[in-house]
């Protein structure tokens, strides 16, 4: 019993742990295609209970599926800025087309990923994923104001409170290490969202009108729909988790002293695959590893996969409850601003930190950071740079992950991987000349 019980605390640590990047991503994604407060309590439920599928399917071990480690699961950051990019240009059924294809895509190319990834080498994927931070920025700030369009936008109460929960994130990262460190977006939104109820910022209706208990519904947002461009987008976000999973998988075997074979990785791509399948199906999102529970498996040196399937099993009940959903769209919008601002400025930081890993003395690595990142920033704030090109052109060059994407891609190519594959061939031909 007693065994039983330190289970489920270090479970519900791991829940804890993950939730605030759970529950924000939906907020983030909904406020800006501009759902309504049932609409969103929804997207927040089915988000976590998908949360909990997700990391139980890639717990698992089996000859298909699942990585078979102590692995959470979440909705991915890096899809937030192209889902949002997707449902204003093409409307929410393609987000949900996109993410089903992408779904698809990682589960049926699962057993090359291994030889694929050699496509998508620090240089890129460090550029890729600063891209993604960069053009999240803009929308942290409108939040911070109050939400782009509302009536009092940029009010110094608005302000006041995004600066205050910024400056509280900060102070616990600063003072507190391991779980307070861990939670700190999430106590930082909670006593936001508090202080913001004594400054009548907040409209408790949709908890008061929201049920109890409801069943997923498959295809709530209506029937997906698969246009090549959001496609596109969302295999690329697919193929950055792909990479940044990988450590996470070597980092928690080494945790766990344990060798992963080709088959074993192989198992934990489809299984990640199924998640984003599954994700578009229910309305979802594509999902992915959370490094920060890898953290806490450290910490809590408990190793075992029984804790993760409690975890995963809470974050279904919870899913299952809209009443719980309802509580996280209470945060307002200049709270939730200023949390928005270490999140999606981790997600640069963590694009750097990645591009820290190449050698930045090549200067076919610099020219590549700087075109990719140069192109994807240049189309975000130039919208209609393209605007004369075919439609057949602007479906790679209309949203500026995807530009900076592809040109990071090309580059890596032509100005690293062929040239290589050259200079083997020569070595190969001198040494047959030779011989």
């Amino acid at each position: 019993m007693k065994n039983m019980m330190k289970m489920g605390s270090i479970g519900f640590q791991h829940v804890l742990a993950m939730y605030a990047g759970a529950v924000v991503v939906p907020l983030i994604v909904g406020g800006q295609l501009g759902l309504t407060e049932q609409e969103l309590t929804y997207l927040v439920s089915i988000d976590l209970l998908m949360c909990g599928i997700a990391t139980i399917l890639q717990v698992m071990s089996n000859r298909f599926f699942g990585i078979g480690l102590p692995v959470v699961l979440g909705c991915t950051f890096t899809a937030v800025a192209p889902m949002i990019s997707i449902g204003s240009d093409f409307g929410i059924s393609s987000i949900y087309g996109a993410i089903i294809a992408a779904g698809l895509f990682v589960l049926i190319g699962a057993p090359i990923f291994g030889r694929l990834v050699r496509f998508f080498p620090p240089v890129v994927t460090g550029s890729v994923v600063t891209i993604i931070g960069i053009t999240l920025i803009p929308v942290a700030m409108d939040n911070m104001a109050g939400g782009a369009g509302s009536e009092n936008y940029g009010a110094a109460s608005n302000l006041l409170l995004a600066f205050g929960v910024l400056i509280l994130i900060v102070f616990l990262q600063r003072a507190f290490k391991g779980f307070i460190r861990a939670v700190s977006i999430l106590i930082g939104l909670v006593v936001g969202t508090v202080v913001a109820a004594f400054m009548g910022k907040v409209d408790f209706s949709p908890l008061t009108s929201s049920d109890w208990f409801h069943m997923p519904q498959p295809f709530y947002f209506g029937t997906p729909t698969f246009e090549v461009a959001p496609v596109i987008t969302m295999i690329l976000v697919a193929m950055v988790s792909i990479v940044e999973s990988t450590g996470v998988y070597f980092a928690l075997s080494d945790i766990c002293d344990r060798d992963l074979s080709q088959k074993e990785l192989t198992n934990g791509y489809r299984a990640e695959g199924l998640a984003i399948f599954f994700g578009g199906l229910m309305n979802a999102f594509p999902y992915t590893t959370y490094s920060q529970n890898v953290g806490l498996v450290q910490l809590s040196g408990v190793k075992s996969r029984n804790v993760i399937y409690l975890a995963g099993a809470m974050l279904i009940t919870i899913g299952l409850v809209p009443k719980i959903g309802a509580i996280t769209t209470l945060i307002p919008a200049p709270v939730l601003g200023g949390a928005m601002v270490p999140m999606f400025g981790m997600v640069v930081a963590y694009g750097i930190k990645m591009l820290g890993n190449v050698d930045l003395k090549e200067q076919e690595n610099l020219l590549i950071i700087a075109c990719s990142v140069g192109m994807g920033l240049g189309v975000t704030v130039a919208p209609d740079l393209f605007a004369q090109l075919p439609k057949q052109v602007q479906i790679l060059t209309d949203n500026g992950i995807v530009a900076g994407s592809i040109t990071a891609i090309l580059l890596n190519l032509f100005m690293n991987i062929l040239p290589q594959k050259f200079r083997k061939q020569e070595t190969s031909s001198s040494q047959s000349i030779a011989s």
